[in-house]
């Protein structure tokens, strides 16, 4: 009996020894890394040019999406995807927003950059049109039996974004369509008809990204504007030092400058605009805490204001 109750100890013991030595390395594994917005998210990037046509209208457009393979023309990545039209600023190629925009596609959002209104005398009321049409068109493609985009397209999950003029129009483009559900917007300046007004009318989330060193459109003569009249949900980000045309790749003539590098700004950009859209179209509800939260709130370089 002595050495049966000295055989069960003995493996006892080396049973809790086992335990004490495998317990460091299982706790010393590497964490799952979390959702980073600020960085290039996972789907290889494709883009394609061709002609929008819907609700009347017709204009060249470029649209990146997540692809199969990096590229022009490749098949879009498996799955459904949200839908984004994006507007260009003032007398800005959609060139300018290459970088932004292949980083919402490489996240899986299909974005739609509109060619028009590029001259001298744009239209805001028929750029707002001409976003809406996207928004349509994406819808059209998603139920079209041999387009790229058949399938492809969360129909349910469409936003609306753009750059000063651009983002004015958005605001204005999301007051006339019902299945916009959010909005965000870079350095939105206050268009004819208002965005200011259309901002007071909207239900949806809306987000105003805006610079403290912009001095084209400076954040308390338009952003905040918007802001103030919007009711929840809505909020207002200000990239400490960020100026106008620091949303954009490169500077042209009448460009302003800031106290932050183009590549801070852009960063920032991303991430932040990134986590709205994910989230407030309800791709991904990890990212609550970027968006209304603690890391939100408390991003260096960002000051926030909002209404959740």
């Amino acid at each position: 009996m002595f050495r049966t109750l000295l055989r069960s100890l003995t493996a006892l013991l080396l049973t809790a020894a086992a335990a004490l030595t495998l317990a460091p390395a299982a706790q010393a594994a590497p964490a799952v890394r979390a959702t980073d917005p600020f960085t290039t998210g996972s789907f290889p990037v494709a883009y394609t040019d061709l002609t929008v046509s819907a609700s009347g209208r017709s204009y060249s457009a470029r649209v990146w999406y997540p692809g199969t393979t990096a590229g022009a023309n490749a098949p879009v990545a498996t799955g459904t995807h949200p839908g984004l039209a994006f507007g260009h600023g003032f007398f800005q190629g959609i060139g300018q927003y290459e970088s932004l925009l292949r980083h919402y596609a490489s996240w899986g959002v299909i974005t739609v950059a509109p060619k028009s209104q590029g001259g001298l005398f744009p239209s805001h009321t028929a750029f707002a049109d001409d976003l809406n049409a996207a928004l349509t068109w994406l819808t059209t493609q998603n139920g079209t039996a041999g387009s790229r985009f058949a399938g492809a397209v969360s129909t349910d999950r469409l936003a609306l974004s753009g750059h000063s003029m651009g983002g004015g129009a958005a605001l204005v483009a999301a007051g006339r369509n019902p299945a916009v559900a959010t909005v965000s917007t870079l350095a939105a300046a206050e268009t004819n008809p208002s965005a200011v007004t259309a901002s007071g009318s909207l239900t949806i989330p809306v987000q105003y990204v805006g610079g403290s060193s912009d001095t084209i459109a400076k954040v308390a003569d338009h952003q905040r504007k918007m802001y103030d009249a919007k009711q929840s949900a809505s909020q207002l980000r200000v990239i400490t030092g960020g100026f106008h045309c620091g949303f954009e790749d490169s500077s042209g003539i009448g460009c302003d400058s800031g106290t932050v590098t183009r590549a801070t700004q852009l960063r920032l950009t991303y991430g932040i605009t990134t986590a709205w859209l994910l989230h407030t179209l309800g791709v991904d509800s990890s990212l609550h805490d970027q968006v209304w939260g603690a890391a939100a709130q408390n991003l260096t370089g960002v000051t926030y204001t909002a209404k959740p």
